[in-house]
Formats: structure tokens, sequence, C-alpha cells
């Protein structure tokens, strides 16, 4: 797995990483150190992190000094002498923690749809509620800029932080403003809190060392999520929402967005997730955008594609009393940099 890693995820990305993980591979000690990490808990990406967590708290200097060099040949010595003399703490660490990978793009498929779904219902105010919440980097996306690849641009261009995304095919996202997000809720099993600073350097840990890009991404956008933080809510996300709902004010619409969440959640658990919404409309409408896998989203259409055929579904449902208008706005690839939109509007 971790010469795999190696000659394959990292190579031509990440040469600290391609030879960490190489000679990672190659030592036995190094080997027998990780295995004393639960099975699940020993992929290269989460105890790679775990080092870099450490050697970020100033727990490693010397695999600190190495990355921050690029020095491949120090760092991939200094990896194994950091898992060797601190095994218990990389272990602790990535039994702890949950890989976490900078997911941009997200907000140039969401803004448009947000705004379609505040323009179906009328809706002056929204309160978003993000399911799955990415460290809160979801219910930022008013306050981001983007750049669509047919000369399009929504949001505010004078945001740090500045999304971009290709349109598939000729059709124009709706040009629409969202309006005023007035709450901001992150649901998650395990959610991440921004303004703490541990939470935030996992963050960090998460990037490879050798992608500056992706780290300067990474701080923006964290300083924006910090700047106005949501309010967190642990917990399963059919038991947590109607706690979520009653945080949004009443004259706002609530809007639920799930990206590429509901996979982790069994049939039954998708089906509960629905009838909450339902549940939730008996007094104001409620919206929900999906981006996820053809046919995860329940009540979703899929314009006849097959599952697992490389792209996901942008949909949206509003349920208002005791009806539900469902229907797919389009198709997205890449975690969001490709769109296709495809609904009249």
């Amino acid at each position: 797995m971790y010469r795999h890693f190696g000659e394959v995820d990292a190579a031509g990305t990440s040469p600290l990483y391609e030879r960490v993980a190489l000679a990672l591979s190659e030592s036995e000690e190094a080997l027998r150190a990780i295995e004393a990490a639960p099975a699940r808990k020993r992929h290269p990406t989460v105890i790679l992190a775990a080092l870099h967590d450490l050697a970020l708290a100033g727990r490693a200097p010397a695999l600190s000094a190495a990355y921050a060099a690029a020095d491949s040949d120090a760092a991939a010595g200094a990896a194994i002498d950091t898992l060797l003399r601190m095994t218990d703490s990389v272990v602790a660490i990535a039994v702890r923690r949950k890989p976490w990978t900078n997911e941009t793009g997200r907000g140039a498929v969401l803004y448009p749809a947000i705004a379609e779904a505040a323009r179906r219902v009328g809706a002056n105010a929204v309160g978003l509620i993000d399911v799955g919440c990415s460290a809160g980097f979801n219910l930022t996306v008013d306050r981001v800029g983007i750049a669509y690849s047919n000369g399009q641009s929504l949001g505010d261009p004078s945001s740090p932080v500045q999304l971009s995304a290709s349109i598939v095919r000729d059709r124009p996202v709706p040009a629409r403003k969202l309006p005023e997000v007035v709450a901001r809720v992150g649901v998650d099993l395990d959610p991440v809190d921004v303004t703490d600073a541990e939470e935030s350097r996992w963050l960090r840990a998460c990037v490879w060392p050798d992608q500056a890009e992706r780290l300067a991404r990474l701080e923006v956008e964290l300083a924006l999520a910090a700047s106005a933080p949501p309010l967190l809510m642990r917990g399963d996300a059919v038991e947590v929402l109607p706690d979520a709902f009653a945080s949004v004010p009443a004259d706002a619409l609530p809007v639920v967005t799930t990206t590429w969440t509901l996979s982790k959640f069994s049939l039954e658990s998708r089906l509960r997730f629905l009838h909450r919404l339902d549940e939730a409309a008996t007094n104001r409408p409620v919206a929900w955008v999906s981006v996820e896998g053809v046919g995860v989203a329940p009540a979703i259409p899929t314009f006849g594609d097959r599952p697992a055929s490389g792209h996901s579904i942008l949909g949206l449902a509003v349920f208002d009393h005791s009806t539900l208008h469902a229907e797919s706005l389009g198709r997205s690839w890449s975690q969001g940099r490709l769109l296709s939109w495809l609904a009249d509007s």
C-alpha cells in the first residue's frame, strides 16, 4: 500500500511524499509501527498527516526542517525516525482524526443552485445548513468569488477566496445573486471548528508539505470561515436536523446542502433524512440542494444516467407543506470543478 502510494498517488505530484512513502514501505520497523494503528487507520494519507501534524506542532523538529527545505532524503529519514520514536503519538492522532482533503470548487456548484432555490420560493433571506460540513467552507458560499470558463462570474470579486469552474456545454449558469445569509449551521458527526488551533492545524497537516499552492488556498479559506464561524452541531444528521432548522429565523428559507455526503448513509438513513426535510416544511418552505452521485440522493431525478457513471447530479428539492418538487439542475464532475447546468430558469 505504501509503495503504491509513493509510485502512483504521490509520483509527479509530491516528491516529498513519494520518497517518504517508499522509504516507509522499505522499512520493516516502520511497517510494524504502522501496524500498531487499527487497520482502517493505517492508510498513508492518515499516517503521513499524523506525522505532518507532529511536525507542525513543533514535536518533530527534524521532520519539520526537512519538509520546510523540501529535502526528500532528509524527510524520509526523519519520518521513519519520528514514527519509531513517537509511535504512540502517531497512532493516537490517526485514531482521533479522519483524513481531510482541501476540497475546493463546491461553492461554484452550490452558489447558483442556492440562488435558484431562493428564487423559486421568493425568499429574501436564507439560512444555510450544511450536512457533512467540510470545516464550514460550504457555508461561506455567499462570501467567495467564482469565475466560470465561459466568462461568467458570481459572488464577491474582492473576496480573498476565489473559485473557478469549467462550464460543460454552452448553457450558462443563472446570473442571480444570493440573498442575505442570516444563519450558518454545520451538521456533522465530527465537525471541524476552524477557530480551534489544533483542529485547524490538522487541516494543514492533511495538505502535502510541498504543495504550497494548496496550503495557501487553505489558509485563506480558513481565515474566511473563521471570520464568521458557523454554529456547529455534532451528531447524526437525521437526529440533529430539527435543532438545525430551529436555529434559522422564521422569515428565512432554510437551505440544506449535501455535497458527496449521502453515500456514507444507509438507504434507510437517506429516506429518514428526506422525511426530516418534509417534517420541517410544516410551517414554511424548506429547500435541499444536493450534489451527490447518480442515484444517491432520494427523490432527485438522474436524467436516466447510470450509477457510478463518473459524475454527480446537482439536485434541488423544495418542500412546502405536503408538496415536494424535486428536479435535477445539472451534472458536476471533479468535486465541483466542472459543471453542466441543464435546468430551465
